[in-house]
């Protein structure tokens, strides 16, 4: 998990560095989150962060039949690569407040299939696919909660 999380912190403190002069750097919808960032989250965020990582890669198990997995673990990957190359090419900091745009544009797809079909409620589904459905679904959720709250104060901040 560490490793991870690492991982994680290498890659956002590459993509912080496209247009995010000036920003505090933190976990909040504007401040860069970057290695420095991520050091200034409180604990609660961080462990939240290694359960919604761990719940992303065990999509991994489901990919190669589960479509539903192919698109929840590719919208993470992909929004995890080219995140800060979209913001950088449309000349906006890459910030807090922007990877939770990347969250609900990335994410989107995977969250709407796993709420109208429902597989967590499919009893001809294998229990772990279910309860990975489930816990896919309760994270994106809940993610969701702070997303687009920090996107509308990101979005506020660029239009102001």
């Amino acid at each position: 998990m560490i490793k991870i999380l690492s991982g994680i912190s290498l890659v956002l403190f590459c993509l912080s560095a496209f247009g995010a002069g000036g920003y505090e750097h933190g976990s909040g919808p504007l401040e860069v989150f970057d290695a420095d960032g991520i050091a200034a989250t409180p604990l609660w965020v961080k462990i939240w962060l290694g359960i919604l990582v761990a719940t992303f890669a065990l999509g991994l198990v489901f990919v190669r039949r589960k479509p539903i997995a192919r698109w929840a673990t590719g919208g993470f990957v992909a929004g995890a690569v080219l995140g800060g190359f979209i913001f950088s090419a449309l000349g906006l900091p890459f910030l807090g407040g922007s990877i939770s745009i990347v969250h609900i544009v990335f994410w989107a797809p995977a969250f709407i299939l796993l709420v109208t079909r429902r597989p967590f409620l499919d009893e001809t589904e294998g229990t772990f696919y279910r309860v990975w459905s489930a816990t896919m679904t309760s994270a994106m959720l809940f993610s969701f909660t702070f997303d687009f709250r920090d996107a509308y104060i990101y979005i506020s901040h660029l239009i102001s």
